[in-house]
């Protein structure tokens, strides 16, 4: 009676693991080398994800749109549980509930290398024409001037385009992750003409952590719970560096 009974806990502790294991289905966009549907594994922040929901029993999908229908699909559609990567600002707690932080990026500026910038101070960014991608979170300070018209900034649809205008001139900077500079300059078929005029500034804006965002409701508490558990069962740094060659 013993082993039946051992037997018949046993069996029910697995049917109940099998049946909160989950689908997650967050969207993201292309932005390599953390996240794309070329990409080795769809990219370092896409590899973490999956590992980390794979460490509490759960299987991750992952659609890839435009940035802001991404972020508008995963706050409108019932369909989706987040979207994802994303830098921390506190107006996004108003439709989603963030993740702990699943790695991170140096985000700066590119410059053309005959025209280099010099700043300490985000003060002295008002001097210059900067580019930004529409619908991005960059820092709050620089965000902040933005909004206020004290810096001049000139939006485009995504990075590459916005290092294409900086290669034509049109912007003195673009505001842009170090790795996806990186990765562009030796991979995008329409910045390989112009990616030797093109470097990394010097001054680094922020090391910025990256977030999933979840719904907001009780879905995505328990997922954002459940996710952040996995999280600490990886080792983030070294699935990251293993995709960013670091």
């Amino acid at each position: 009676m013993r082993h039946v009974k051992l037997l018949t806990a046993l069996v029910f502790t697995c049917f109940s693991i099998f049946t909160q294991a989950e689908t997650v289905k967050l969207t993201s966009l292309d932005w390599p080398p953390y996240t794309g549907k070329g990409l080795k594994d769809n990219g370092a922040s896409v590899a973490v994800a999956k590992a980390a929901f794979e460490a509490v029993g759960h299987t991750l999908v992952v659609e890839f749109y435009p940035w802001k229908r991404a972020v508008n699909l995963a706050k409108d559609d019932p369909g989706y549980d987040g979207y994802f990567p994303e830098y921390y600002a506190e107006e996004l707690k108003q439709d989603f509930i963030l993740s702990a932080p699943m790695g991170s990026g140096p985000l700066g500026f590119a410059e053309l290398k005959d025209k280099p910038v010099s700043w300490n101070s985000i003060d002295e960014l008002v001097k210059f024409r900067i580019g930004v991608v529409s619908g991005y979170v960059n820092t709050a300070s620089f965000d902040d001037m933005v909004a206020q018209g004290k810096i001049k900034a000139s939006e485009a649809s995504d990075d590459s385009k916005n290092l294409l205008k900086l290669a034509a001139g049109r912007v003195d900077m673009a505001v842009v992750d170090k790795n996806v500079l990186t990765y562009l300059l030796s991979s995008d078929p329409q910045l390989k003409p112009v990616a030797s005029k093109i470097q990394f500034n010097s001054h680094l804006l922020e090391d910025k952590s990256l977030y999933i965002c979840f719904k907001k409701g009780p879905k995505g508490e328990k997922l954002a719970k459940e996710f952040n558990e996995g999280l600490g069962k990886i080792d983030i740094e070294g699935i990251m560096s293993s995709y960013l060659g670091q």
